[in-house]
């Protein structure tokens, strides 16, 4: 992580942490809003159109059916450009209504790779497969705090 982005993650944490000390005497200054997931994704050279194409057929369809569902608000694609080798070109970002959503999520998850894979199986080589054209370097899982 770049030390732009840590000076900037320090100083959201530092100014979360003073509104949260001034709003105990109070009510607390924000709401607990919706919950992200964001996957930093890293194609491997040549494979991007054929990574984008997986995303737009077999992810976006277990993304749409989710949201049918209601287990997922929105979905999204965002496209960076890396400043290194290591660095991602693609952000996955998921976005649930709450917590509470991600509750149950290995069996919603198991049902929607029978739906759209076959099985959890075929579902599970489809995923070692996809190492080929891109490399996952991590995710993170926050909440949004609206603030009143």
């Amino acid at each position: 992580m770049s030390l732009k982005y840590q000076f900037a993650a320090f100083a959201a944490f530092s100014c979360l942490t003073f509104t949260s000390f001034s709003a105990l005497a109070d009510d607390h200054a924000f709401t607990e809003g919706a919950v992200v997931n964001v996957s930093s994704i890293r194609t491997v050279d040549g494979k991007f159109d054929d990574y984008m194409k997986w995303l737009g057929t077999t992810w976006k369809a277990q993304n749409e059916a989710a949201k049918k569902a209601g287990d997922l608000v929105s979905y999204q694609v965002i496209s960076v450009q890396p400043r290194g080798p290591d660095d991602p070109d693609l952000y996955l970002v998921l976005t649930y209504k709450n917590w509470a959503a991600l509750d149950g999520a290995l069996a919603k998850g198991d049902a929607l790779s029978k739906q759209f894979e076959g099985s959890v199986t075929a579902a599970n080589q489809a995923q070692s497969d996809r190492a080929k054209i891109r490399r996952v370097l991590g995710s993170s899982t926050m909440q949004v705090l609206d603030l009143k």
